[in-house]
């Protein structure tokens, strides 16, 4: 018996050390559980700090007063665009790649570095005024190349040329003005000066290669060049100490040196054209070698402010669409009857009023129905130059649709016989060439196709039929525009007068505009809302999904991805990222993208798609 207890004290001491060592593990399990949650808030709280430090720099930063450093204080470089190359230098410090097995190593040194330079918590400031008046003297502009379409009925060589020198003006202002404050005098007086040198050159819009008006505005985009040699020579002068390559200071440097060349090579090639003879056959060579001078790789040395820029573009073709309105109206002013005007008067200019809104709904803002994930500028320079020209043939074509509905009006309200030849060649081409202007801006951006394969079958019908629909709409307002007066059939019954050739141009718009809306339709049909969308992987579907991105711009869209999720976020970021569920925060907070919310996931690597 008591070798029977001597036996059993040995196994209970066994099991009690055993049920010791399992408390143990818990413990220490419990312990590292307790440690990482610790972790979390730490790092929280550090994002926390560094957020409201950023509060406090961009209030500081909006208050100031616009005399704050001196009048004539140097060029400062705007915050949003001082962060976003704080991102793309992060690429070149940090190890892995957005394709490496890594798990996104730059993903999270982009993401630190928005936390402590980065725009995601700076406030979007409005167009300026100076920049408002800036872009109503380039629409003017246009309209004087406008108004010389009109007079000859079609458009030509020196009409293309002259648009793109206007273009380039006023490209070359904006580019400054989303890198650089320009609140100060020098930047105000430098804008003053290119405005009139703007207005100055669209009063020669009327004039051919051959003649003095030519001349003039070569020297006019010589002045403009002059005065941008100078402007950036300055910027160079101002930050010639550079710094660390990878530096904010050493950017702008590059670029301003880079800019300063160009821009002088480019005044010296208007010099020449101005010197020549005016019956040169080299002065169409001279324009078409200084307009090339002035094309530029899309943030190829230093990155502006993104969301600026697409407020920008979105203001300029806004501010068109309505003086082509207004265009319209000063045309019928000395034909409307004002006493008793009739029915079809009134049906007539609420028509291209009509044409012009639709125009509008069609056009892509940019600015917040576009990941910047999936923006053409942001997923690589060849399909940022290409959303460029698109751009520019967008603002061509919406020029040549105004002069045709100027020459619609006028016909009409004038009760021409038989409807003008060159208003239905410019209404009818000009509405193809815009419509396909903007599905091709369209077709730049990336898309995100769901892989859930239901989602997909209704993510590709509700594509094609767009495409086939976009299409149809292209060569149908084609061959309206290229058929003769002696042909019959249907588009001559859809061309029998004025009206009747208006209002088939505009159910053809509405029938764009509803199928537009497709995307939206669909998104809010699958998903409830963005935190939703979220969940679904997706993989990139379009024209350049299958050229390789360029990862400095994918680390710059990321950064803004973040910002836009910040900014969007309603919840604490304690409460919001969550420090118990260790989630990735929804990128899509209550707002989708357009193409099935261009849901945010993984466009090279499933690590990094996590990060964004």
């Amino acid at each position: 018996m008591a070798t029977d207890n001597a036996s059993s004290e040995p196994l209970k001491e066994d099991d009690e050390i055993a049920q010791l060592k399992v408390s143990l593990q818990r413990e220490k399990a419990a312990k590292r559980k307790m440690y990482s949650y610790l972790v979390k808030i730490a790092d929280e709280l550090k994002s926390l700090r560094n957020e409201s430090e950023q509060l406090i720099h961009a209030a500081e930063y909006a208050r100031k007063a616009w005399y704050e450093g001196g009048m004539w204080r140097g060029p400062n470089v705007l915050p949003a665009a001082a962060g976003q190359h704080a991102v793309r230098s992060s690429y070149g410090s940090s190890d892995g790649g957005l394709g490496s097995g890594g798990g996104g190593g730059r993903g999270e040194a982009a993401a630190s570095m928005m936390g402590m330079n980065g725009p995601s918590l700076v406030p979007r400031a409005p167009v300026s005024l100076s920049d408002l008046f800036l872009d109503l003297v380039t629409v003017t502009a246009f309209s004087r190349v406008g108004a010389a379409i009109q007079a000859r009925g079609t458009v030509d060589a020196p009409i293309l040329a002259y648009f793109a020198i206007f273009w380039q003006v006023w490209s070359k202002e904006a580019s400054y003005s989303t890198r650089f404050d320009t609140t100060d005098i020098s930047s105000h007086l430098e804008t003053l000066l290119a405005c009139f040198a703007l207005l100055a050159g669209s009063l020669s819009a009327y004039s051919d290669f051959y003649s003095a008006g030519c001349t003039r505005i070569m020297g006019m985009a010589m002045f403009v060049a002059m005065l941008h040699v100078l402007l950036h020579a300055r910027v160079w002068y101002w930050f010639s100490d550079g710094g660390p390559p990878e530096s904010v200071n050493y950017a702008v440097k590059r670029y301003a040196v880079f800019i300063t060349a160009a821009n002088s090579l480019e005044s010296l090639t208007w010099a020449f054209g101005c010197c020549l003879p005016e019956d040169s056959e080299w002065r169409p060579w001279v324009i078409f070698v200084g307009i090339l001078l002035n094309l530029r790789l899309p943030r190829g040395f230093m990155p502006n402010d993104f969301h600026a820029a697409c407020s920008k573009r979105g203001v300029l073709f806004i501010l068109l669409l309505g003086f082509n309105i207004q265009s319209i109206v000063g045309v019928a002013a000395p034909y409307f009857n004002y006493w008793e005007p009739s029915w079809d008067q009134y049906i007539f200019l609420f028509l291209s009023c009509f044409l012009l809104f639709m125009i509008k709904l069609l056009y892509v803002d940019d600015t917040s129905s576009i990941s910047p994930l999936d923006h053409a500028l942001l997923y690589n320079r060849a399909a940022g130059f290409c959303f460029y020209l698109g751009n520019f043939l967008l603002l061509v074509f919406t020029t040549v649709l105004g002069s045709g509905l100027n020459l619609l009006t006028q016909s009409f309200l004038a009760a021409a016989a038989a409807l003008p030849s060159d208003a239905k060649n410019l209404v009818c081409g000009g509405f193809a060439a815009v419509v396909f202007s903007i599905q091709f801006i369209k077709s730049m951006h990336i898309r995100r196709v769901p892989t859930n394969a239901t989602h997909e079958r209704m993510f590709f019908t509700a594509y094609f039929t767009q495409f086939i629909a976009t299409v149809g709409v292209v060569y149908i307002t084609a061959r309206m525009c290229l058929s003769r007066e002696s042909d019959n059939g249907i588009l001559a019954l859809m061309m029998v007068n004025e009206i009747g050739m208006l209002a088939v141009i505009v159910c053809f718009s509405i029938v764009l505009v509803g199928l537009s809306w497709l995307d939206e339709a669909i998104e809010l049909r699958i998903y409830k809302d963005g935190a939703e969308a979220n969940q679904f992987r997706v993989q990139p579907f379009g024209f350049w999904a299958f050229c390789k991105h360029d990862e400095p711009l994918q680390l710059e869209a990321m950064a803004l991805e973040r910002s836009r999720a910040s900014r969007l976020a309603v919840r604490s970021p304690l409460l919001g990222s969550s420090v118990m569920s260790f989630t990735t925060p929804s990128l899509g907070s209550g707002q989708l993208y357009n193409s099935f919310g261009n849901l945010g996931g993984s466009f090279a690597n499933p690590g990094v798609g996590g990060e964004v």
